[in-house]
C-alpha cells in the first residue's frame, strides 16, 4: 500500500518565520506534535514538541510570565527547527515509510511532492492503523500461527484444512524471521466461526505437525484510556 492511501492530508504548516508561541498554540489546539516548517512554500525544517520543550525556559526561570512569554514570541521556529528534514513520496509504501521512521527513531514524515511541497504527513498512528487493515482484526478474531515448509502448495495445503471446516480466512502474512532457512512461519487471520470447526482445524494442523499456537482476540475486552485534562497554565 502506497503512502497516500494512509498519510493525513492538507496538514498543518508554519512559515520559518513564525514564533514559537504560535507553534505552541497550534500544537496545543491541534493535539500534534510536530509541524513541517516552510520558506517560500516550500520544506525547510521540522518543529516538535521536543524542540520546543528544549528552547523555553524552565520552571526555575526567574523571569515573569511577560517576560516569558515575550520571549517566546520573538524566539522563531527556524532558530529551533531540525533543518532538512528526512521525508517520503506519496508514492512509496507504507512499509518503507516505517522502516525510515524506525531506522532514524521518529514518529513521522512529512510527505512531499517533487517539488519540495508539504502534501500531508505520516506518523506512527497512520502505521499502526495500516497494520490494523492488512491483519484485518475488526474482521476476524482467530489468529492460527503455521511453521509451513518454504515450497510451491504448503500454505494452500493449510488453507484447505481452514475451508475444509467453513473458515474464512480474512488474511495471511508470512514471515521468515526466527526460523530455519528452509521454513516460513504464517500467521492466518480467521473470521467468527462455530466451535467445533475451529477445534477440529486446530486438531488438524497439530496432526500434521505445523501449528505453532493459535489465539482469540477478544476486542470488547479492549482497555480504554482516560484522556486527561490539560491544566491550564502550561505552556506545553
Amino acid at each position: 500500500m502506497l503512502v497516500k492511501e494512509w498519510m493525513s492530508e492538507d496538514p498543518i504548516v508554519l512559515d520559518e518565520n513564525a514564533s514559537i508561541m504560535k507553534a505552541v498554540q497550534i500544537m496545543k489546539e491541534h493535539n500534534i506534535h510536530r509541524i513541517p516548517v516552510l520558506r517560500q512554500g516550500k520544506l525547510v525544517g521540522i518543529v516538535t514538541d521536543r524542540d520546543i520543550r528544549e528552547a523555553t525556559p524552565s520552571k526555575a526561570t526567574t523571569l515573569d510570565v511577560h517576560e516569558l512569554y515575550y520571549l517566546l514570541s520573538e524566539i522563531k521556529v527556524k532558530d529551533i527547527m531540525t533543518p532538512d528534514p528526512l521525508t517520503i513520496h506519496p508514492d512509496e509504501t507504507v512499509e518503507f515509510a516505517a522502516v525510515i521512521m524506525l531506522e532514524n527513531r521518529i514518529s513521522g514524515l512529512p510527505v512531499i511532492d517533487y517539488e519540495g511541497h508539504v502534501i500531508g504527513v505520516i506518523t506512527q498512528t497512520d502505521i499502526f492503523k495500516f497494520l490494523i487493515n492488512i491483519t484485518g482484526i475488526y474482521y476476524g478474531p482467530y489468529q492460527i500461527v503455521c511453521d509451513l515448509e518454504n515450497r510451491p502448495g504448503s500454505i494452500r495445503e493449510v488453507l484447505d484444512i481452514i475451508r475444509k471446516y467453513d473458515g474464512k480466512v480474512i488474511s495471511f502474512l508470512t514471515s521468515y524471521i526466527g526460523v530455519e532457512p528452509d521454513i516460513r512461519r504464517v500467521y492466518f487471520r480467521l473470521a467468527e466461526m462455530d466451535s467445533q470447526n475451529l477445534e477440529s482445524i486446530i486438531q488438524e494442523l497439530k496432526t500434521k505437525g505445523s501449528l505453532l499456537y493459535w489465539v482469540k482476540d477478544d476486542l470488547s475486552k479492549l482497555p480504554r484510556k482516560e484522556t486527561k485534562k490539560s491544566s491550564s497554565g502550561s505552556l506545553l
